[in-house]
């Protein structure tokens, strides 16, 4: 019996094949250089991931300190393209992963069609992205979908 099960389960198991992932992850802030250089020291705490279809690309900046996030807002906000919006949304995040509760999300087509994003992604958890404490700028959409999920249960 023990055989036969062991058996199955490897014909199972090469039968489904290679596995493909939906993104490419890069645990790295792999945005254009010319976006503005005080972005640059958050690289190393960010995460690119490029996908599904198209390759479009979403660039994810986790933060830790309320502080470090405040300081590098603005620079996030010279980042978003005129006419995109800006989406309010809670924590975890696929993007910024691990269960990760603060962050940004900067959504940009496929390489070679712009570097301008299509949507940022605000990641608030109240303490480290307080709304209280940071500008929204006026003349920006801005989606608030913080509560969607509680709407639905």
């Amino acid at each position: 019996m023990k055989r036969t099960t062991v058996l199955l389960a490897a014909i199972v198991f090469c039968v489904a094949g290679p596995v493909y992932a939906l993104y490419l992850v890069n645990d790295r802030g792999d945005w254009p250089k010319s976006w503005p250089k005080e972005l640059e020291p958050l690289r190393k705490q960010s995460r690119t991931l490029v996908g599904p279809e198209p390759l479009a690309r979403h660039y994810a900046i986790r933060f830790t300190k309320r502080d470090e996030f405040e300081s590098a807002w603005p620079h996030i906000l010279d980042v978003n393209s005129k006419g995109a919006p800006l989406v309010l949304v809670r924590g975890p995040n696929f993007f910024l992963g691990n269960d990760r509760k603060a962050g940004v999300v900067i959504h940009c087509p496929p390489l070679g069609e712009s570097d301008d994003p299509g949507k940022i992604e605000l990641v608030v958890d109240g303490e480290i992205v307080d709304l209280n404490r940071i500008p929204l700028p006026a003349d920006t959409p801005i989606i608030d979908e913080r509560f969607k999920d509680a709407k639905n249960k």
